[in-house]
C-alpha cells in the first residue's frame, strides 16, 4: 500500500467514523427512511464519457475506480437491464459554442466556474460514451448542458411515457451531475437508488460522503449486487 492509499484509508476510516455519530442524529429525527424500490425501473449512467472515465482531461475522475469498480459495476448492470428489457439512458455533456468570450452560448454562466468549454461537441470522442460500456439498439444517449440529467431535458417525459417509477443513478460526479440528477429525480416523483460501486469522482472523500447524504434524503443507496438481483427478478414479482 502507498502513502497516498494510506492518507486514502484514514480519510474514508475517518469519514465513516463521522457518519455513524451522524446517523444517531438523522435517526432520532426521522431521517434515512427507505423509498423502496418499484415496479419499473430504468437505468441512467451520468456522464460516463471518455472526458470523464479516461485519463488527460480535466474532467477526468478516479481511473481506479474507474476501471476496477464503476465500468465492471456498470457492465453487470447493463447485462441485466438489456436481458430483461429495462430502459437504459446514457447522459452526456458537451457544448457547441465554446468560446468564452461569445454574446451568446449554451455554456450559460456554468464557464466562470469550471472548464466546460473544453467538451466541444465538435469532438464527438470526448463526449462519446465510454467504449467499454457503450450503447446498444435501443438505447438512448441524452445530451445535456447543466449538472442534472433532468435539468432542461426530455428526460422525465421520456421515463414517465415508458411507465418508469424507478431510477437507477449511476455515474460521476457524485458532488454534482450524479447528486443534482438523483435530487432532481426524487423531486419528479421517481423512485431514486444511488448504485454504491458504480458512482466516482475527482476528489478523495467526495464519493463517500455524497453516497451518506443523499441516503439520510434523497435517495437509497443499494449494491451492484443488489441492484443486478432487482433487475433480475422485477418482472416476476410483477407478474
Amino acid at each position: 500500500m502507498t502513502d497516498k492509499d494510506m492518507d486514502w484509508q484514514e480519510l474514508d476510516d475517518m469519514l465513516h467514523q463521522a457518519f455513524d455519530k451522524a446517523s444517531e442524529i438523522y435517526q432520532q429525527r426521522g431521517f434515512q427512511r427507505r423509498i423502496g424500490f418499484g415496479k419499473k425501473p430504468a437505468l441512467i449512467s451520468v456522464d460516463l464519457a471518455n472526458a470523464w472515465t479516461r485519463p488527460g482531461n480535466p474532467f477526468t475522475c478516479d481511473q481506479n475506480k474507474m476501471d476496477n469498480e464503476i465500468i465492471p459495476g456498470m457492465q453487470r448492470l447493463l447485462a441485466a437491464c438489456r436481458a430483461n428489457g429495462h430502459p437504459v439512458i446514457h447522459v452526456t455533456t458537451a457544448y457547441e459554442v465554446t468560446d468564452r468570450n461569445a454574446e451568446f452560448t449554451d455554456m450559460g454562466l456554468w464557464h466562470c466556474k469550471i472548464p466546460i468549454d473544453v467538451v466541444d461537441i465538435k469532438d464527438k470522442e470526448l463526449w462519446a460514451i465510454d467504449s467499454r460500456i457503450a450503447p446498444v439498439e435501443g438505447e438512448y444517449t441524452l445530451l445535456k448542458k447543466r449538472a442534472s440529467s433532468f435539468h432542461g431535458t426530455e428526460l422525465a417525459g421520456i421515463l414517465r411515457a415508458a411507465n418508469v417509477d424507478t431510477i437507477l443513478v449511476t455515474g460521476v460526479t457524485a458532488t454534482a451531475c450524479v447528486r443534482e440528477t438523483v435530487c432532481d429525480g426524487i423531486a419528479d416523483g421517481f423512485r431514486t437508488i444511488a448504485v454504491k460501486e458504480c458512482i466516482g469522482d475527482r476528489i478523495p472523500g467526495a464519493v463517500a460522503w455524497n453516497l451518506f447524504d443523499l441516503d439520510a434524503k434523497f435517495a437509497d443507496v443499494h449494491t451492484v449486487d443488489e441492484c443486478v438481483s432487482y433487475l433480475e427478478t422485477v418482472k416476476q414479482k410483477n407478474s
